[in-house]
């Protein structure tokens, strides 16, 4: 099991990823902006961050670059999960590690939980 903070301002899909993921035996903290995305990951410290691209309050970048420029934060897993093509995504995320960078049309609700056990190296172990 995996802590993972989903960073997602549409609520209903937040849900959807939560759910999945909780179903995958992930322990799962929601939030729909990006200042709570900061906060939130500094007091849990998840093994991984979904982050939206475009959220309130400070983009998915924004949030990248702070996590990144701090010492609790620049080891922590990212997958980006975003409705801006890469070519559209920000300049500053050449600079920035992150792991995955997905666009959530070509992503199935079903291959979430997939990805995320093969980001955290946990692909061999079957989703519940």
């Amino acid at each position: 099991m995996a802590k993972i903070v989903i960073a997602e301002d549409d609520q209903m899909l937040a849900e959807i990823y939560q759910t999945r993921l909780e179903l995958a035996g992930h322990e799962v903290s929601v939030v729909h902006d990006g200042l709570s995305a900061v906060n939130k990951i500094h007091e849990v410290m998840p093994d991984l961050a979904l982050l939206d691209l475009m959220m309130p309050q400070l983009s998915g970048d924004q949030v990248l670059a702070k996590l990144r420029e701090s010492e609790w934060g620049k080891d922590i897993k990212v997958i980006l999960l975003t409705n801006i093509s890469k070519a559209e995504a920000p300049d500053t995320l050449d600079n920035l590690h992150f792991e995955r960078y997905i666009v959530k049309v070509e992503l199935s609700h079903n291959q979430l939980a997939d990805i995320v056990n093969s980001t955290l190296g946990l692909a061999d172990q079957p989703a519940s």
